[in-house]
């Protein structure tokens, strides 16, 4: 079953005589329980499509459906409804609060939609424990790593079982061994929660975590690789074949 999907989307900026079209026609659809990366060199659209597909932005032309609901054309406070109740999400700079311990951070989500206390309980400590945050819970942003941050702001991205999850450079403020461990945790909710994940990201790694990856270049798709029964150091290997083909930057181990 298809979780989202995209009918030639087109976004462009200014007026007719400054105009700059970004995104040119784009066609997507992405199943229930996929995990897809979007890749593509700086300028190329693809925090654009990411902004547009979770609402963020509007689309100039086309159609976008999420869980079988139109989001196109709807007015801002419809919008803020449909993603507090569909939509998750984890930012490069976390958005965590400072003046809220990792536990409440995490349940921001679930006190908005009136959770009971006892559900919401349940909910964190499932969320907390896979993601290896329990320890933590009482701490502030400002008393953890930046790993256990962004795995903070995952678990708040995850607690209210979204439609869709989308990660905009999750890993791109961290260290190796923090990106690692994030993307670990993601690919595992991904397969116990059967979690739909979107994720913007410039490095082959982290897109290798992924089933699917989408390259953009100059607001179309490009081509895509499937992962398939290959292993996460094969599929590496060709996105990165790939990233070289598109002219994207070269990553060095």
């Amino acid at each position: 079953m298809d979780i989202l999907e995209a009918n030639k989307i087109r976004k462009s900026y200014g007026n007719k005589f400054t105009k700059q079209e970004v995104l040119m026609g784009i066609d997507l659809n992405i199943k229930k329980g996929e995990f897809v990366s979007i890749m593509g060199a700086s300028g190329s659209g693809k925090t654009t499509l990411l902004n547009v597909l979770s609402s963020i932005d509007k689309v100039s032309q086309g159609t976008i459906k999420i869980n079988g609901e139109e989001i196109t054309g709807r007015k801002e406070k419809q919008l803020a409804e449909f993603r507090k109740n569909h939509l998750g999400f984890i930012f490069q700079e976390y958005n965590l609060l400072d003046t809220l311990t990792v536990k409440e951070n995490i349940l921001l989500p679930l006190s908005i939609m009136k959770v009971s206390k006892k559900e919401a309980n349940e909910k964190f400590h499932a969320v907390a424990k896979e993601l290896g945050i329990e320890e933590i819970k009482d701490k502030y942003p400002n008393e953890i790593s930046g790993g256990q941050k962004q795995r903070t702001s995952a678990g708040r991205a995850f607690i209210h079982e979204p439609s869709v999850i989308f990660a905009d450079e999750p890993t791109g403020a961290l260290d190796s061994k923090s990106a690692s461990d994030l993307l670990d945790k993601l690919a595992d909710l991904n397969e116990k929660r059967q979690a739909t994940i979107v994720m913007v990201t410039h490095d082959p790694v982290a897109a290798s975590y992924s089933s699917r990856v989408i390259f953009i270049k100059d607001g179309h798709i490009y081509t895509q690789l499937n992962k398939g029964e290959e292993t996460r150091q094969t599929f590496l290997k060709d996105i990165m074949k790939t990233q070289g083909v598109l002219g994207g930057v070269q990553y060095e181990h």
